[in-house]
């Protein structure tokens, strides 16, 4: 690049675009180089943040509490293509806190039957949730948040100095021609 900066300062053929051009490419470099992961990292950082807030919501909100299956999971063979991690409904009582004997269907991950003992996680209001968050799925979002921002900031750039480019070829061009268009007489013997 350097080269590239150098070699056109002195360059009898060197016109407006070419500069425009080189140093353009140099912006975008730095740009992608530096500024990507920075947004990447920043981005990262306030995905984070989010998610572990709405981690510790969740965490002040539910509560687990083991309860009996009242009913079998119907689980059908899992195609090769499935997630491991396929949740199956199942109904299930537990006894609340004054002694009331409650009924509901919760998502469990594995085969259950009439009797198993199956942990269910339950909202403040009493309704059948999913567990809270865990750090490993605070961690996941805020890194794919992240690399999303960073690779799409490189996309967006390498778009952005395509546009340049272009544009610089069509002023060389027209800068090319404009120069012949002078000289092209005096080479040619003809006249204009």
């Amino acid at each position: 690049m350097r080269r590239q900066v150098r070699g056109r300062r002195r360059n009898p053929l060197r016109r407006r675009s070419d500069v425009v051009r080189t140093w353009a490419a140099l912006f975008f470099a730095v740009l992608a180089f530096a500024g990507a992961p920075l947004l990447g990292l920043a981005t990262a950082r306030w995905a984070y943040d989010g998610a572990r807030a709405e981690q510790t919501a969740q965490r002040a909100d539910r509560h687990r509490v083991s309860a009996e299956a009242v009913g079998d999971t119907r689980a059908e063979p899992l195609p090769a293509q499935a997630r491991p991690d396929r949740a199956y409904p199942v109904t299930v009582r537990w006894t609340q806190p004054g002694g009331q004997p409650r009924t509901a269907t919760a998502r469990v991950r594995d085969e259950v039957h009439p009797g198993d003992q199956v942990e269910v996680w339950l909202d403040s209001r009493g309704r059948v949730v999913t567990a809270p968050v865990t750090d490993a799925d605070v961690w996941q979002h805020a890194l794919s948040v992240g690399g999303y921002a960073a690779g799409g900031a490189v996309v967006v750039l390498l778009l952005g100095r395509a546009g340049v480019r272009r544009v610089a070829w069509r002023h060389r061009m027209d800068e090319w021609e404009r120069a012949w268009a002078r000289t092209g007489p005096q080479w040619s013997k003809r006249r204009a």
